[in-house]
């Protein structure tokens, strides 16, 4: 099975056993989440439901694993002043799961 999951504001395309990163989820390692936005799934047998947005009944399961932080990016600022120059960092924090069902 295959499945093209909607997760607040990115498409993630799952399959299952994959392990994924999307973005802080409020629940702890260990415990299981269920993404129930499914825009599209792709059945064993060949065929495919397109959601009109969403295929109804269909959600995925999936298990948190750990919560981290991504890369540092760095951000400058600059003008053609005296003591005009800022620089700050961002860590974006994300959740790691793996996905064990597709329901649908």
């Amino acid at each position: 099975m295959y499945a093209v999951v909607r997760d607040r504001s990115r498409s993630l395309n799952l399959e299952p056993g994959q392990l994924a990163w999307v973005d802080l989820l409020d629940a702890k390692p260990g415990s299981e989440v269920i993404l129930d936005e499914v825009q599209m799934l792709k059945r064993d047998d060949g065929s495919v439901s397109v959601g009109t947005p969403l295929v109804s009944g269909a959600s995925v399961v999936a298990e948190v694993l750990r919560h981290e932080k991504g890369e540092k990016i760095r951000v400058s600022f600059y003008r053609r002043r005296k003591a005009s120059r800022n620089q700050s960092g961002h860590r974006q924090a994300y959740t790691r799961i793996r996905v064990k069902e597709i329901r649908g």
